[in-house]
């Protein structure tokens, strides 16, 4: 596309994008996008759709693990919090009434 004598190209200080301001209109009329070295090729597509599994699949088992050894945590705390309860002598609670 031929670029006007009121167009001008600038570019983007957030993404390192070209942008072409037309000054009669003020606005821009073009943007292209900056060359994006990161993306995976087309080749490793099969390689990273298994790590991706692979890494679901770990995190799934974690998660499995997990949740069965739940029921055995709460209930040693809940044993623990009963011996706390049953050594601390009773109290009866002040109440903001008893207060004034």
């Amino acid at each position: 596309m031929s670029k006007l004598q009121s167009e001008f190209e600038v570019e983007c200080p957030c993404c390192q994008g070209k942008l072409v301001i037309d000054a009669n209109l003020r606005r821009v009329v073009r943007h292209m996008e900056p060359p994006s070295g990161d993306r995976p090729e087309l080749d490793d597509a099969q390689r990273i759709l298994a790590q991706e599994a692979a890494r679901r699949e770990a995190l799934f088992q974690q998660s499995v693990a997990a949740e069965r050894t739940r029921g055995d945590a709460l209930a040693r705390r809940f044993e623990e919090a009963l011996k706390q309860a049953q050594q601390e002598p009773i109290t009866k609670p002040t109440r903001d009434f008893d207060l004034d």
